[in-house]
């Protein structure tokens, strides 16, 4: 009895999280298959919205020209400093003495590749953002074609940016080995599909917020099975994350309009109508937050999952309510932690203006009434919303499929 005990637990946990629906009994069969072809709807539905809104060739020579005609984009050219010094200024605003920053670049592409070109000097007086450059420094310089001369740009910095990105690959692939190679893989197709179609399609006029709900789940469809598999697991994640992400889309609407915001909290979002006339710059930070929700989802329900489907393969003895039980213990951890972090992520980017505020001498409710920060406030809370109702949701969806068979 003891030695049959023993068997169906060791094959309950060789399948682990990658239960097969045969591994279920009958009833939790047809829960799966509802579930399999709910998932199945939202992603017929889900390829649907791409095709639908896929961006076009109509627009984007239109919104070109706009973006050169309002100085937004510039030919970039690599090159490499080849003298630096600072002396007095050939002009004074003043009576004192004022230096400026003297720079000569090789050029290393472009019609002028290998030629010295002086730059204009800098009066660090009026600019004090432009750095101190030493020879061997690369920089990025800009062309502009109306007085036919470079300037500087911004420091070249992409090489270190590619040993970093090479170091995070490696950590990863080597703790995660295949699972992280297939979430680095994942994670590059989530880059595409926000810089191919999000970005392409708002602005060839499409209601942003559909477009961004369509791309969360086709991201979450695509990042979760191709990560994890196609088993009860990824399956039980997806539901949670899906289910989670529509009332975070419901409460996120919801509070966007009773907050009344602008959508214009931001430089950027004063260029974009300059761009595309139509573009819905409120619509776009609902479906941004959307975006930024999905996330941190994905981590909480695959979690979950994991952790009630481990707990029955450990113990096939598990009731519904034990199982529902011992996986909100987790979460609870999970949550508190994950919470905190949106808020220091959000909290982090914005330091800064933080400091602004700081020195304005204003009240902690003046601060947040302003819509730059309330707009964080509310995506932070309606955020974190979503992440605690995913908790029970997907641990009791998970701990209802594995319910023991009587």
């Amino acid at each position: 009895m003891d030695h049959e005990s023993n068997e169906s637990r060791g094959v309950a946990h060789s399948h682990g999280s990658f239960l097969s629906l045969e591994a279920l009994g009958a009833k939790r069969s047809s829960v799966v298959y509802f579930l399999v072809i709910t998932l199945a709807a939202a992603a017929v539905l889900t390829c649907v919205g791409l095709v639908t809104l896929w961006p076009n060739k109509e627009r984007p020579q239109e919104i070109q020209e706009n973006a050169v005609e309002i100085g937004l984009t510039a030919e970039l050219l690599r090159a490499t400093v080849h003298e630096a010094s600072e002396a007095d200024c050939g002009y004074s605003f003043s009576s004192a003495v004022e230096l400026c920053r003297n720079v000569t670049v090789m050029i290393q592409e472009g019609p002028d590749n290998g030629s010295l070109v002086a730059l204009p000097e800098v009066n660090t007086s009026f600019d004090p953002t432009f750095p101190k450059l030493s020879v061997g420094d690369e920089v990025i310089l800009g062309f502009d074609s109306v007085t036919d001369s470079y300037y500087y740009q911004d420091r070249n910095r992409l090489s270190s940016l590619w040993w970093l990105i090479g170091l995070f690959a490696l950590l990863v692939v080597c703790l995660a080995r295949v699972r992280g190679l297939l979430a680095l893989l994942a994670m590059g197709v989530t880059v595409g599909v926000l810089v191919k179609f999000v970005a392409p399609s708002v602005l060839d006029g499409n209601d942003p917020v559909l477009v961004c709900v369509v791309a969360a789940a086709a991201i979450a469809f695509f990042s979760l099975y191709f990560t994890h598999g196609f088993n009860l697991m990824t399956t039980v994640a997806l539901a949670g994350t899906l289910i989670a992400l529509s009332l975070t889309l419901g409460i996120s609407w919801a509070f966007f309009e009773l907050a009344q915001f602008s959508g214009f909290s931001s430089e950027e979002a004063f260029i974009l109508p300059f761009l595309a006339e139509t573009l819905d710059v409120r619509g776009l930070l609902l479906g941004g937050t959307i975006i930024a929700a999905l996330g941190a989802l994905d981590d909480v329900t695959v979690t979950q999952a994991a952790t009630v489907l481990e707990l029955k393969a450990r113990n096939s003895e598990l009731s519904t309510k034990q199982l529902t039980v011992s996986g909100l213990k987790v979460g609870r951890e999970h949550i508190a932690s994950t919470v905190n972090t949106l808020l220091l992520a959000y909290a982090g980017s914005s330091i800064p203006l933080l400091l602004l505020f700081a020195v304005s001498d204003q009240s902690l409710g003046a601060v947040a009434n302003s819509e730059l920060i309330a707009v964080e406030i509310v995506r932070t809370l309606c955020g974190s919303i979503g992440l605690v109702a995913a908790l029970p949701l997907t641990t009791s969806l998970a701990a209802l499929l594995m319910r023991t068979k009587k």
